[in-house]
């Protein structure tokens, strides 16, 4: 099912916020943060965000992160990211249970190792994993005890332990190899349950894997290009996933829009972002 008609560049992002009951979601290159109502204008790339509290979201662009006012559209930065890199811009970005946010970076053309995964808590933006080619995937299991995330042309997804305030602990390992396949693990979402939900660019689906990685189902779009899942809906069984028309020669009735399904899962409520 389409859910919004407008066609993204490069759909990322989308977040349910869950005392709006609303989604947003980004058109990276289009430089643009969606409602089903509204979209906000940027001078700069955005891709990702999370919420504060029922008027506004935390929000990364390319060159910080930003309290965004959904109200009127005013901003504020928090933090600046990589400003003073101009090949980089932000990426994938997920709140996690202990009120931080996880943003990755990329080179703005993917080059090589250009990008970082970093945590911004409570006031502080700590680099956390580098060098980085496409951040991704990152989210968090339900019980608060591991974050995932994955360098995408490695096709290796991985896993690591949080301490007390949500601060990695011991080294990332292994989780989910999916090396010699077809598939690269760009957005993901972890449901109540644990199961991982991954957007596979190029694949028109979003696989789930049980949290021990073995593989459950795949939930088939018609967007050739998905891009990221978020769980909504008053019941969190809505799943939906952003897609990308670019560098599509022949785009599908699907490719760049917002998409959406029922699902027999129930999603976890996005985490709120303490500031």
């Amino acid at each position: 099912m389409i859910f919004d008609a407008r066609i993204c560049q490069l759909g990322e992002g989308p977040l349910w916020h869950p005392t709006r009951n609303e989604l947003f979601w980004f058109d990276i290159l289009g430089k643009t943060l969606h409602s089903k109502a509204l979209s906000w204008g940027f001078d700069e790339y955005v891709s990702a965000a999370g919420w504060v509290d029922e008027t506004s979201l935390i929000l990364a662009s390319a060159s910080a992160l930003h309290h965004f006012n959904l109200t009127d559209g005013s901003a504020e930065t928090l933090a600046p990211l990589e400003s003073d890199n101009p090949i980089t811009r932000s990426n994938d970005g997920r709140a996690d249970p202990y009120g931080g946010f996880w943003i990755g970076t990329m080179g703005i053309n993917a080059e090589h190792h250009a990008g970082a995964i970093y945590r911004f808590y409570r006031g502080e933006l700590r680099q956390l994993y580098a060098p980085i080619t496409i951040s991704n995937a990152i989210c968090f299991s339900p019980d608060g005890n591991h974050a995932y995330f994955t360098d995408t042309p490695t096709q290796r997804i991985m896993r690591v332990a949080l301490d007390k305030d949500g601060w990695p602990k011991g080294d990332p390992t292994l989780w989910l190899d999916l090396s010699g396949t077809d598939f690269h693990a760009d957005g993901a979402v972890v449901d109540a349950a644990g199961n991982f939900w991954n957007a596979q660019w190029g694949a028109n689906r979003v696989a789930c894997y049980d949290p021990n990685g073995t593989f459950i189902e795949a939930v088939a779009f018609g967007a050739s290009q998905t891009s990221c899942p978020a769980f909504g809906g008053e019941d969190l069984q809505t799943l939906f996933c952003t897609s990308a028309a670019v560098g599509l020669s022949n785009p599908s009735a699907h490719d760049g829009k917002v998409l959406a399904t029922k699902v027999a899962h129930t999603g976890q409520p996005e985490h709120q972002v303490i500031l």
